[in-house]
């Protein structure tokens, strides 16, 4: 058989001999591509094609007109977060003012007058206990119209109060509450009889107002106070989110406008002019607008909330004396307990020398001439209860019983009785005084954030509409 030789390819010349490879067989796959099982090539992504494309794309951002394309889109999300979020904010501290107004603040009126009604109720059932037998209409009524007003305030209370702390007093008050008033009972029936039983069961009435029913509404006035406190510094706070996020679009919009001006030589934009000044009044009116809710929120603090605590307190305490000073006389000879309370609490109210304790404090913390009118008046009332109650200690100890229990339980200007009304008045006008003007600084804090979400809304447009105009006026230039 014949053997088939295979020509050799000779060398071009001057190069000598040299071995050129083999081929492969099949098709020639490029460098970004695997065979596949088939024998096919199969080109893996991102290659040359995508590769260039990024180039060309990164090029053309390192031009003016990408530039400015990307600034502009740079500054419209800028501009849509500062305004949303300048938006929300306004809305949520003037939703919060509103609860303070509508929510906080009357829950704290109800827990002070939960605490007066508790308090005046226990002082008028002692001074119905002086006269025997059947008490004065006047007097009765008033008792069940404290009991009355305590059920409403337990009732307003209980369905808006949210501290937790709340709970256990708000529970132990509606318990008691109708115990106490069973006692009262009682005790009436028992003296109509003129028996002495009557002042026993008065007396474990009064310990049960004192020991259970007065710290329960004392530690919900606390809570409900602190809530307030709470309301009132949320809504008062700064919006941290809002202004940054402003104050960033100024400045954007201002380095953007130094670009071009180094870049165009041109000196102004009006799109970019209008967009910064739009930015600028936002920024005003947003920060305007915080200080002045702020300023207001903490003047009805100062004026309002704070005058409102110490008259409440001081009137708790003239309540509390009045009615230590008719159980001293009910218990006949043995209420030396109550006299010594009695004393213990005209000191709190007074000061030992009539010019101190929270009577002083409640001057000291009047804001203008009607409060401190308000606190002088009660200081010299409670001076002539004072001077008034000697003379009744006085009549009792030396067995005038009968006459002291009238000087007691007296209503006109020469009566215990008389004395202890102004100076509940008085009282009540100090704390009527301060409410009024809690309600008015919170509302004036309200009326601070008006048109401000609106006007926020509005500014953003012209921001946006300023930035999209001015630029593609530039950005037409380089076509």
């Amino acid at each position: 058989m014949a053997t088939v030789q295979t020509p050799l390819h000779s060398a071009p010349p001057g190069e000598g001999h040299r071995v050129v490879p083999a081929q492969p067989s099949g098709p020639v796959l490029p460098a970004n591509a695997n065979a596949g099982t088939n024998g096919q090539a199969v080109v893996l992504p991102g290659g040359p094609a995508r590769t260039g494309l990024r180039r060309r794309v990164a090029a053309w951002l390192r031009r003016t007109p990408g530039l400015l394309l990307l600034f502009t889109a740079g500054l419209v999300a800028l501009g849509l977060a500062a305004g949303a979020t300048g938006i929300a904010a306004v809305r949520q501290r003037s939703d919060l003012v509103g609860g303070v107004a509508a929510g906080n603040g009357p829950l704290v009126v109800a827990a002070q007058d939960l605490y007066r009604a508790l308090s005046d109720a226990d002082a008028t059932v002692a001074s119905a206990f002086l006269l025997g037998g059947t008490e004065p209409p006047a007097l009765r009524t008033r008792y069940q119209q404290d009991l009355a007003a305590a059920s409403d305030a337990l009732v307003r209370l209980a369905a808006g109060v949210t501290a937790e702390a709340a709970d256990a007093p708000l529970r132990q008050i509606s318990a008691n509450l109708p115990v106490y008033a069973g006692i009262i009972e009682t005790a009436r029936a028992l003296n109509r009889q003129q028996l002495p039983l009557g002042a026993a069961y008065l007396r474990e009435a009064s310990a049960l107002m004192r020991d259970a029913l007065l710290p329960a509404a004392q530690r919900l006035y606390t809570a409900v106070s602190v809530q307030l406190k709470d309301a009132r510094d949320d809504a008062s706070a700064a919006p941290w989110l809002a202004l940054p996020l402003l104050l960033l679009a100024l400045i954007g919009l201002l380095a953007v406008q130094v670009f071009l001006v180094r870049r165009t030589n041109r000196v102004f934009n009006l799109g970019l002019v209008a967009a910064t000044a739009a930015a600028l009044v936002a920024v005003l009116w947003l920060g305007i607008a915080w200080v002045g809710a702020a300023g207001h929120l903490d003047a009805s603090r100062d004026e309002g909330s704070a005058q409102v605590d110490v008259f409440t307190e001081a009137r708790i305490a003239a309540l509390q004396a009045r009615g230590d000073e008719s159980l001293t006389l009910v218990a006949r000879g043995a209420g030396a307990a109550f006299e010594k309370r009695f004393a213990e609490t005209m000191n709190r109210l007074a000061g030992e020398n009539g010019n101190g304790g929270l009577l002083a404090d409640a001057r000291a913390k009047a804001t203008d001439a009607a409060g401190r009118a308000a606190a002088d008046a009660a200081i010299a009332d409670v001076k002539a209860w004072r001077d008034l109650h000697k003379r009744i200690r006085e009549l009792d100890d030396s067995g005038q019983y009968p006459e002291a229990v009238k000087l007691a339980v007296g209503t006109d200007d020469a009566g215990a009785g008389g004395i202890f009304n102004r100076v509940d008045e008085h009282l009540a006008q100090g704390l009527r005084h301060g409410g009024d003007m809690f309600d008015r600084e919170v509302a004036s804090a309200g009326d601070g954030f008006g048109g401000v979400a609106g006007g926020l809304g509005f500014l953003t447009a012209l921001i946006l509409i300023g930035v999209v105009v001015g630029m593609a006026q530039r950005v037409m230039e380089y076509r």
